[in-house]
């Protein structure tokens, strides 16, 4: 007597990736997020390519990822896919000191951040 399997979050034409612990404030994480949601997989690719933005390598290594689930573990074509959703949350925050004048020392801290990354392929009517 096993337990019952948990039941899919998504629906049977999406696919999700998440990475947990990415080293940038969720506040500029989520910049790039926002430039990617509702594209087509291969557009977002490209501008995640391109981005000046340090942390867009590591965002496109996550979409990467969610289309790599999305074929090899949902059977969905990987040419109808587009960013359904892209979302980011905050995690850990490491507490640094940095030495001041006379004697004091200020905190600085350095977040850690999220990020979710949902593909849905479309349908022949879209």
């Amino acid at each position: 007597m096993s337990k019952q399997a948990k039941p899919r979050r998504l629906e049977g034409i999406e696919a999700m990736a998440k990475v947990r612990t990415l080293r940038t404030s969720a506040q500029k994480l989520n910049l790039v997020a926002q430039s990617i949601r509702g594209l087509k997989v291969q557009r977002a690719l490209n501008e995640l390519e391109f981005s000046p933005k340090r942390i867009a390598q590591d965002v496109r290594k996550a979409l990467a990822s969610a289309i790599s689930n999305a074929e090899n573990n949902h059977n969905l074509d990987i040419d109808s896919l587009i960013v359904a959703e892209a979302f980011v949350g905050k995690n850990l925050v490491m507490k640094r000191f940095a030495a001041r004048a006379r004697g004091r020392a200020s905190r600085i801290e350095k977040p850690f951040s999220e990020i979710t990354i949902v593909v849905r392929e479309l349908g022949e009517a879209a």
